[in-house]
């Protein structure tokens, strides 16, 4: 939550070759294009001294949009600069109804939404460099696991009609899928040594793989995504954020439906804690005998799983915030 009183707004819209900017400057709004380089850049950081912003007394504002928004970021963070990366649909859904969109027009929407919300920003807080690098092998990883099932879904789904042209087809992949084996785990081995590297990573993924169902590369995400669990004030915010928290759906004495979990989510960490769910329930003696109970009372399979997703989000929050390891219940 930001408490400073800024005294110009600056709305930057990005893509891939070219960054749009527009400064709100005493109820007056400017607008200027630039490369998206580091030459342009350092442009745009002249522009502000020539004009006479000062980054202490600024706020800028832009959406996030991965790696095209990475060189800006750099910079802004090497000059100190005040300033929040938002997702695209937050600011969408702020300015309600509109026609028509180019950058220019969307870079000073982004100001304005600045303008309007600054006081409820959260600034910009960078990742360490070794959670940058995790980030990275883990999207490398990522990439290759779902390579290696895409590669070899015709090929099962083959052998269960044609078995010898499924055969086939298998033999045929066999170097390609050795290949995409050796190569995740040399990133796993990558990913191993980085941990290793770094006390409060090592120690942070060993208090949460200490809970049951959730292994290293889960832990690793979460760590990731939460910037060693920082970005959340409480286990609900961050259960909200893995789409594991349903909602009420209300209204008046008409309307009543089921609560549901909204699909806004983190589906990365959404997805990893459905596989932790279904091993704690394999390996957690608590956790298993909850789901036996709740399944003898009737209840609906898929809820009690994303019951026990919760619980582990809290549990995880829970080994964070006591800095111990969790102690599962043997009695």
């Amino acid at each position: 939550m930001n408490t400073k009183n800024f005294l110009f707004f600056i709305g930057i819209d990005i893509s891939k070759k070219m960054f749009d900017v527009s400064i709100i400057q005493e109820g007056r709004t400017t607008s200027y294009v630039f490369e998206n380089s580091k030459k342009g850049i350092n442009s745009f950081i002249r522009l502000l001294k020539n004009q006479k912003i000062p980054l202490e007394d600024t706020l800028i504002c832009m959406e996030h949009t991965g790696v095209y928004g990475k060189l800006i970021i750099t910079k802004l963070v090497e000059k100190q600069a005040h300033f929040c990366v938002e997702m695209p649909i937050k600011i969408t859904r702020s300015i309600g109804v509109h026609r028509g969109k180019n950058d220019k027009v969307d870079a000073q929407r982004i100001a304005q939404y600045a303008f309007k919300n600054h006081n409820e920003l959260v600034l910009y807080q960078p990742l360490p460099e070794v959670l940058e690098q995790v980030k990275i092998l883990l999207k490398i990883r990522r990439k290759l696991v779902n390579t290696r099932a895409d590669i070899n879904k015709y090929p099962n789904e083959l052998e269960i009609f044609s078995p010898e042209l499924g055969k086939l087809a298998k033999n045929n992949l066999k170097k390609i899928n050795k290949s995409l084996c050796d190569e995740i785990d040399r990133i796993e081995g990558g990913i191993k040594k980085l941990i290793l590297s770094d006390n409060r990573l090592n120690k942070t993924i060993g208090l949460v793989t200490s809970v049951t169902g959730i292994g290293q590369i889960t832990a690793l995400h979460f760590t990731v995504f939460t910037n060693f669990f920082t970005k959340y004030e409480n286990p609900n915010q961050l259960a909200c954020y893995c789409g594991v928290v349903p909602f009420e759906y209300t209204s008046g004495s008409s309307v009543f439906r089921k609560s549901r979990i909204h699909p806004m989510a983190n589906r990365t960490l959404k997805k990893h804690l459905h596989m932790s769910a279904l091993a704690a329930i394999n390996h957690d003696p608590d956790i298993r005998a909850y789901f036996q109970r709740k399944v003898e009372e009737g209840k609906n399979k898929m809820l009690i799983i994303n019951n026990v997703r919760n619980k582990l989000v809290h549990r995880i929050c829970a080994v964070i915030k006591r800095q111990e390891p969790y102690v599962k219940n043997l009695a």
